[in-house]
C-alpha cells in the first residue's frame, strides 16, 4: 500500500516516516514540507538508520495525495483542511492526527469524509484508546460523588492546551454520565474562585522536557480515589497506530472513522 506523509520532517512526521518504512505492508509514496523548507528537494532518509530512499521531499501536497493510497496528516488545522479537500478530490483515504481543530474545522473534515474514507483521532496509541473506553465505562458506573479531573503533560514545545487527547478523555467521561462536555467543563483554575461545581470535569495541563504524552483521569470521592493513567514513552507508539489505521482504512467506504473503529472497541 502506498502511504504519503504530509509534514514528513517534523517530530511526528519523522516517527511516521520510520513506522511506514519499517512496515512490510507499506510503501512510502511521498513526503511533504512547507514551502521554503531547506530540505525540499532532498531525499527522504530513515530517521533512525539514515538509509536513503528514492523519494524526494516536496512542497506539492496535492501531488503526493494524488499518487498515494492513503496519506498521514499530523500537521496544523489550516493545512489539514486543505489536504482533506485534495483527498476528497482524488478519493485518497486519509488519516488525520492534527490537534487544535475547531468545531468548524471538524465539520469541514466530515464533509470531505462524505466522499473518501478518513480516520480522525486525537491519539493513535492502542493504550490511550483503551483508556478512552475505560474512562467512559468508569464514568457510567461512578456517580457524581466522584469528581472527575484530567491531568495531562507534554513536551515544552506543545502549544495547544488542554491536549486533544485530554479533551477526548473529557468527552468520554461526559458521555458516560449522559452529559455534553462543553456544559460541564472547567478548563483551568487560577487564583481564588468559587468551589468546585458538582458534576463538573476539570482539566490541568503541564509542559516541560521532551514528554511524549502523559494522561491521567482521576475519579475522586470522599476517602477514595481511582486513577486511570497512560504514559507514552516515545512518539513511535502514535506512529505505529497511525500506520495501522492507514492499512485498515484503505479499502473502507467513504465516512469518518476513529481509532475505536480501527481497534474494534465499539464491539466490546
Amino acid at each position: 500500500m502506498k502511504i504519503g506523509i504530509l509534514g514528513c520532517q517534523g517530530r511526528m512526521g519523522k516517527a511516521l516516516t520510520a513506522a511506514t518504512l519499517d512496515h512490510d505492508a507499506a510503501i512510502l509514496s511521498g513526503g511533504t514540507e512547507m514551502v521554503g523548507n531547506p530540505l525540499i528537494g532532498s531525499y527522504i532518509k530513515h530517521p533512525e538508520t539514515g538509509q536513503q530512499t528514492d523519494i524526494k521531499i516536496t512542497s506539492d501536497a496535492e501531488d503526493v495525495i494524488r499518487n498515494s493510497d492513503v496519506v498521514l496528516d499530523f500537521t496544523c488545522p489550516t493545512a489539514s483542511l486543505l489536504h482533506a479537500s485534495f483527498a476528497e478530490k482524488y478519493k485518497t483515504a486519509m488519516v488525520i492526527g492534527t490537534t487544535g481543530l475547531s468545531t468548524s474545522d471538524e465539520n469541514t473534515i466530515k464533509k470531505s469524509a462524505a466522499n473518501t474514507a478518513i480516520v480522525y483521532a486525537s491519539n493513535f496509541s492502542t493504550g490511550v484508546n483503551l483508556l478512552f473506553y475505560l474512562t467512559r465505562l468508569a464514568s457510567s458506573i461512578l456517580d457524581e460523588d466522584f469528581d472527575i479531573e484530567i491531568l495531562e503533560m507534554h513536551h515544552r514545545d506543545k502549544v495547544d492546551a488542554p491536549s486533544g487527547t485530554a479533551l477526548s478523555l473529557g468527552h468520554e467521561a461526559a458521555i458516560g454520565r449522559g452529559k455534553e462536555l462543553k456544559n460541564i467543563m472547567t478548563p483551568a483554575r487560577d487564583g481564588i474562585g468559587k468551589a468546585r461545581d458538582k458534576g463538573s470535569i476539570g482539566f490541568a495541563s503541564l509542559r516541560g522536557g521532551n514528554v511524549a504524552g502523559d494522561h491521567t483521569v482521576s475519579f475522586n470521592a470522599n476517602d477514595e480515589r481511582i486513577e486511570l493513567t497512560h504514559k507514552a514513552g516515545n512518539r513511535a507508539i502514535f506512529a505505529r497506530g497511525a500506520v495501522k489505521a492507514a492499512l485498515w482504512v484503505y479499502d473502507k467506504k467513504p465516512g469518518l472513522y476513529n481509532m475505536a473503529d480501527v481497534l474494534g472497541l465499539d464491539q466490546l
